[in-house]
């Protein structure tokens, strides 16, 4: 089927262009030839275009099958293994366990992270508010069950101090800690996040949380390390602090409180938190040192209960009385405090599903192993929901415990079973000794512990590379200080959506130009050896183009529009903007504003005698075009693989627009001869570099640069 190749451009293009532009048929994206009169034929690939009511039905069928489909045939292809992988996730490394290799890394590093996590637990306990044997039940049935459900094998789970600063900052705005209620609450929060993340992941939700961008999450961290750090400071002063989640109200709490300040707690806890820092410093930094950053806990916990029991120094506040035994059955209580408990349920969920998850994924990659981000946050819920049967508040993945799992040498959950195994000894036997704790010394384990929260290093990693993203840092950081943890998160939430919705609504755009000796068409701003042609302005488009961008797009193509005109490029010299291509590769999407905002575009340009082309469009994006009719109105023909192609056919229009004064005075005169036709035919092969370099010599000139890179091809 022959296509007539006449643009819409110029109506006076149509009159003289009589033997206008023909397409070969094809049914293929094969090279087709394009004639344009007098000039010679420019091989082009044709452009497949998609049935608008078949592609319609077929798309809707597939889309609403697709699901179903996939999943019948993933269980239908699915092994008895499989199943109870599926299940129970730690069947992946029981059936492959390797006893000779990594049973002695795997008691090694549960019994390391194990000490690690005693005292810990204690610690976090009283910092989330409650007493020091819900960090131990929080340390132990977990562990259990994460094992058997969880897919990481090297994340430590547990009481984290994030997590209890939140937990406390919730409960304490309810009812005092002293009270029973406030223990209830803590544990019916557990219950809650655990079903929410079994929800979320059951639902595969978990993409919710990436828009809570990296800065955020950073920002939060650090602020939450101070005020954690500052709300541990009444252990080392000796006197009660106001309880809070805002840094101001800390600080005039510790400074009116000034007078009752005591000596013998800030000495013993300053030394405390010196070891422990040194410790951590030397295990880092020392390869062969790595069990000292393991032990400063359980050595601070050890150095400060013999200090107490040798010299039994009145003004330090000890631990006191710790229950002995394994947490009993019983069912959480108080559901008539869940609607108040919903939003701190959700930023729990939040930081379980950004900080374990993310640890799990990193420690699985440097493990070789794959795991499925859905599968880790269900077993993080069911390790929640279980506990809270038995007295434990909300638990997540520890990165530090993480951290020391993974280098201690730990190959399989085996060593989680064995951190499980160290807490319920110490449940069964050690409580009568924990009694002697000094709180100072659990306070310092907690400070030791938040001082890598401070995440300076990303602050000015983000300085240095992207400003934008230290604003916004500094904003949640800011916020959280100031203003409390949860009015923190939505703000920085809310910027770096706000921030998102920016960038979305005004995509990066550019105008593309040739790079001398391809057909290469790329940013003019990037590469400034990229050359234009006259009348003819090439944009390409970064975005989905949708609802919210289309104004701005509409505007920059305007801008570019008046830019082009005002600068020189190559070609045939015209006095305006005949042609705009648009380049529509990096386009994934395309919404019905964008589809009206295209019509009306191109009527704008048509009463300004411009033709649209559009090159390289996706399947979607074309399927689209067509159903709105998009394509029709345009013209098939001005659709086009390659922006090069789009470029050949324009670059010819323009070139007869300058032609058509002389078109007028041919007409008048007499039919030419054939050795005249012959010679015409002869200038025009010689005018293709001409055309595509701008020089305006001579066209018979013997001084052609045989350099100059032919727009297009002298062979037909």
């Amino acid at each position: 089927m022959d296509r007539t190749y006449a643009s819409p451009s110029s109506q006076n293009l149509t009159a003289i262009t009589t033997n206008s532009v023909d397409f070969a048929s094809s049914s293929s994206p094969s090279p087709t030839s394009v004639s344009t009169g007098s000039s010679r034929a420019v091989k082009i690939i044709q452009l497949e275009h998609p049935s608008a009511t078949a592609s319609s039905s077929s798309a809707t069928a597939s889309a609403s099958a697709s699901v179903v489909s996939k999943w019948k045939a993933r269980m239908k292809g699915m092994t008895w293994k499989e199943w109870i992988e599926l299940f129970f996730p730690c069947y992946r490394w029981m059936r492959t366990y390797k006893v000779r290799e990594y049973l002695q890394s795997d008691l090694m590093a549960g019994i390391t992270v194990g000490i690690m996590l005693v005292p810990q637990s204690m610690s976090y306990a009283k910092l989330a508010g409650l007493q020091p044997i819900y960090g131990l039940y929080s340390g132990f049935i977990p562990i259990f069950v994460y094992t058997i459900f969880g897919s990481s094998r090297q994340l430590a789970i547990g009481p984290v101090a994030l997590t209890s600063l939140l937990v406390s900052n919730v409960l304490s705005s309810i009812v005092e800690p002293s009270d029973k209620l406030y223990t209830e609450l803590a544990i019916l929060l557990a219950l809650m996040v655990g079903i929410l993340e079994c929800i979320m992941a059951l639902l595969r939700l978990g993409w919710i949380i990436r828009f809570i961008s990296h800065s955020v999450i950073s920002g939060f961290t650090t602020a939450s390390a101070f005020v954690i750090a500052l709300s541990q400071a009444k252990y080392f002063l000796g006197y009660e602090i106001e309880r809070s989640s805002k840094i101001i109200p800390l600080v005039e709490s510790i400074i009116s409180g000034a007078d009752k300040f005591s000596w013998p707690p800030f000495i013993m806890g300053s030394l405390m938190l010196a070891i422990l820092l040194t410790m951590k410093h030397l295990g880092k930094t020392r390869k062969y040192l790595q069990f000292l950053r393991a032990a400063g806990p359980l050595t601070a916990v050890v150095l400060g209960t013999a200090f107490v029991k040798i010299y039994h120094p009145p003004s330090i506040s000890l631990v006191g009385d710790i229950p002995q035994g394994l947490p009993k059955f019983s069912v959480p209580k108080q559901f008539g405090h869940v609607k108040s408990l919903i939003p701190t349920t959700v930023l729990i969920t939040g930081v379980a599903i950004l900080e374990s998850v993310g640890i799990a994924k990193a420690l699985a990659a440097k493990n070789g192993y794959e795991l499925d981000s859905n599968q880790e946050l269900f077993g993080l819920g069911v390790a929640n929901i279980c506990g809270s049967f038995f007295s434990i508040y909300p638990t997540t993945g520890s990165f530090s415990r993480s951290a020391v799992n993974h280098e201690s040498g730990a190959k399989t959950g085996l060593s989680g079973l064995v951190m499980g195994i160290i807490m319920g000894c110490a449940l069964l036997f050690l409580t009568p000794v924990f009694e002697y704790i000094p709180q100072c010394a659990l306070a310092a384990i907690v400070i030791a512990a938040v001082i890598g929260l401070v995440d300076y290093d990303e602050a000015k990693f983000l300085w240095r590379v992207d400003k934008k993203d230290f604003l916004l840092w500094t904003i949640t950081c800011m916020t959280t200080l100031l203003l409390g943890i949860e009015i923190g998160v939505l703000v920085g939430v809310g910027v770096s959506l706000a921030f998102v919705i920016h960038e979305s609504a005004n995509p990066h755009i550019a105008v593309l130009g040739r790079l001398p000796g391809t057909t290469i068409y790329r940013n003019t701003q990037q590469y400034p050896e990229a050359y234009t042609y006259n009348g003819i302005v090439i944009v390409r488009i970064d975005a989905p183009i949708y609802f919210a961008n289309t104004s701005y797009i509409k505007d920059r193509l305007r801008d570019y529009e008046i830019e082009k005109e005002e600068s020189k490029g190559r070609g045939p010299e015209v006095s305006r903007i005949h042609f705009v291509i648009l380049e529509m590769a990096p386009v994934t999407y395309i919404d019905s504003s964008a589809v009206q905002a295209l019509k009306e575009l191109h009527q704008e340009y048509k009463s300004r005698d411009i033709q649209l082309a559009i090159s390289n469009p996706n399947r979607e994006v074309l399927l689209t075009l067509a159903k709105a009719g998009v394509i029709d109105l345009i013209g098939k023909e001005w659709y086009f693989v390659r922006v090069h192609d789009a470029v050949q056919v324009c670059l010819q229009h323009v070139q007869r627009l300058t032609e058509f004064p002389k078109a007028h005075d041919s007409l008048a005169e007499n039919k030419p001869s054939l050795f005249q036709r012959l010679l015409n035919q002869r200038k025009d092969d010689f005018f293709q570099p001409e055309l595509e370099s701008g020089v305006h010599e001579s066209l018979l000139s013997k001084d052609t640069n045989p350099q100059l890179e032919p727009l297009l091809s002298k062979k037909t």
